[in-house]
């Protein structure tokens, strides 16, 4: 059987996968979600959700160090891997030997399509449908309430502070909210200044709790330098991961106090 993954390659699996390995925290979750408990035979140490699964489940180092001898041992019949989370070459490495399905997400829509394609490889195309109807719905009736747009910025790093650009995924989650990016003219994760943050004039700085674990002594510090501005703590989980997390941002969203 052949499948197409987002990066518009083709691999080739013989049987239905009964030895998979996820190298993508969101995408470890989503395969829970699927039912796949017994056939997830690898994850890595990120990989924090569902929590007593996760725990219970073989590591295979992190995200971008990954352990090759560790996935040797295991022989999965499957990777799923994402192509900013994961490093090119190790991925490339791993493909020479296993069927590796890589993942390439900046929208909600190609969220939706990464769960109904996963669901196809799989095979629980009527879970991940199930998972994809709910998403779709509660997003739908979040865009219907939005009546103003505020600026905002979203830093995830602190020294460089560093903040995010038009093709990430964390900008599309933040346009969903009726929320506009003042860094939407740049790309990636571009570094800033609090001094060229004062300039935007935004209404909402959000400091993410990941990948920099920002805390409420940075709120306060940096609260002290914007009078204007309301500075939070972002549940960085809710806004970057894009599997079937996705069902539990929007209830997220409407319970900040913004």
């Amino acid at each position: 059987m052949k499948f197409t993954d987002q990066l518009n390659r083709t691999i080739t699996l013989k049987t239905s996968p009964k030895r998979i390995i996820s190298l993508v925290p969101s995408q470890t979750e989503l395969l829970f979600d699927l039912g796949l408990q017994e056939k997830i035979v690898g994850i890595t140490k990120f990989c924090i959700h569902p929590k007593q699964a996760c725990k219970a489940t073989k590591k295979v180092g992190g995200t971008k160090n990954i352990n090759f001898e560790r996935i040797e041992k295991l022989q999965p019949d499957l990777i799923i891997a994402n192509k900013e989370e994961n490093q090119k070459e190790q991925i490339e490495e791993l493909a020479k030997k296993y069927p590796v399905w890589i993942s390439d997400i900046k929208t909600i829509e190609q969220a939706l399509d990464m769960i109904e394609n996963i669901g196809v490889l799989v095979e629980e195309s009527e879970k991940a449908q199930k998972i994809i109807q709910e998403i779709n719905l509660t997003f739908t009736e979040a865009r219907l309430k939005i009546r103003h747009q505020k600026k905002v910025a979203y830093l995830i790093w602190q020294n460089p502070y560093m903040t995010i650009g038009q093709d990430t995924f964390i900008h599309d989650i933040l346009q969903h909210f009726g929320f506009l990016n003042v860094f939407q003219d740049q790309f990636r994760y571009p570094e800033t200044t609090l001094e060229e943050l004062k300039q935007k004039k935004i209404d909402y700085l959000f400091l993410s709790s990941e990948p920099f674990p920002f805390k409420n002594e940075h709120v306060q510090a940096i609260q002290k330098e914007f009078k204007h501005t309301k500075v939070l703590i972002i549940d960085g989980e809710m806004c970057s991961w894009y599997g079937s997390r996705l069902l539990y941002t929007v209830n997220y969203f409407n319970s900040l106090d913004i």
